[in-house]
């Protein structure tokens, strides 16, 4: 009985002992292995010296004396925290702004640098406020890609000591203290009234000009009418005058004729044998010689004829003119019509009219 005791107690060291090395091969089998991953790189320390980098995959170290280090080799991102600022010209300005970043030597990251991005947080912050004082108001707010060029080269030259690349920087806000913005905002009102006052004037000294150059076109076309027509009419009376004037004269010459022709008769009737006639009485009969027989158609077949125009009256009066001086007038008149139609058609496009070329070389 007293001999089962002991060996079940040496059966239980064994166990717990064989536990315990079990534990510690699982314990330094983890600490042995790294893995690293694809956008990963893990810097390696042995007994706090600095053994080299760990490339992605499985990796083997010293066990229980290693440390290692995980740096993101993808492309970051940083927010700088909202900063104020002086502008050149004494206005309070806030800004902030994000930086884009990578780590290209993660050993320079780790061995020339504490923490690499409380490093360029900070030195961006100072950057900014640096780059907003040297610059004016309106440049702040209107030169956006400036400030971020000037914050990058200023960024570059202390990063890369550090194994870090900025690969960007973008200004987000530029905002001026509430007064600043109230007063631009009353300059941007103002400015906004003066065009539009200076559209409106423009405007209503255009539609004056178009309304002028209409009415005058409207007057001269008018006038032109009135001229042709009083032309016209003119020519028409003309006419008509000689026209009555020759009917005048061709019934008198008729009147003669009937009269003389009845003191003929009357002679005829007396015992007489020897007639007087006057010369005047004599030609017109001869001339109305046909109408002796008492009859409107003489022999011969022949019938009677009206009385002409002579040459010269022909000429005074111009009856062989008269469609050419008609078609002469119209032409004239859809000569001056169509040139005036092409005036007001220019002016309504915005050219001047050639009176008032003609007027303005005159007045040069």
């Amino acid at each position: 009985m007293y001999d089962s005791v002991p060996l079940q107690v040496s059966a239980l060291g064994f166990t717990i002992v064989g536990l315990f090395v079990l534990v510690l091969a699982i314990v330094t089998v983890s600490q042995m292995v790294r893995f690293v991953d694809a956008y990963d790189k893990q810097a390696l320390t042995v007994f706090g010296e600095y053994r080299g980098l760990l490339e992605p995959g499985i990796n083997f170290v010293p066990p229980f004396v290693s440390r290692t280090y995980t740096f993101d080799m993808r492309t970051q991102t940083m927010d700088v925290p909202r900063q104020e600022a002086i502008t050149r010209d004494n206005s309070p300005v806030t800004a902030d702004a994000v930086v884009y970043l990578r780590v290209m030597d993660a050993k320079k990251a780790f061995l020339e640098v504490d923490d690499y991005k409380t490093a360029v947080s900070n030195l961006a912050q100072t950057t900014l406020r640096a780059v907003i004082g040297d610059m004016e108001l309106d440049d702040t707010l209107n030169k956006r890609q400036e400030i971020n060029a000037r914050i990058r080269k200023e960024l570059d030259e202390p990063t890369d000591d550090w194994g870090i690349r900025v690969e960007s920087v973008e200004v987000r806000e530029v905002n001026p203290s509430p007064e600043v913005q109230n007063a631009m905002e009353q300059q941007t009102g103002a400015e906004r009234r003066r065009r539009a006052t200076i559209l409106e004037a423009q405007g209503d000294r255009r539609s004056a000009v178009e309304k002028a150059e209409g009415d005058k076109q409207s007057n001269i076309i008018r006038a032109q009418g009135e001229k042709q027509s009083q032309i016209l009419e003119a020519q028409g009376d003309a006419i008509s005058t000689v026209l009555r004037a020759k009917s005048a004269e061709s019934m008198g010459e008729r009147a003669i004729i009937d009269k003389g022709m009845e003191t003929l008769e009357a002679i005829g009737q007396g015992e007489s044998t020897t007639f007087v006639l006057p010369q005047e009485l004599t030609s017109l009969v001869g001339r109305y010689g046909k109408h002796l027989t008492g009859s409107d158609v003489s022999g011969d077949e022949q019938q009677l004829e009206s009385l002409q125009f002579d040459a010269e009256t022909r000429e005074l009066v111009g009856l062989d003119d008269i469609k050419e001086i008609l078609g002469e007038i119209d032409r004239a008149s859809e000569m001056d019509i169509e040139e005036l139609e092409q005036q007001a058609k220019a002016v309504k496009d915005g050219a001047p009219s050639a009176e008032s070329a003609a007027s303005t070389g005159d007045g040069a």
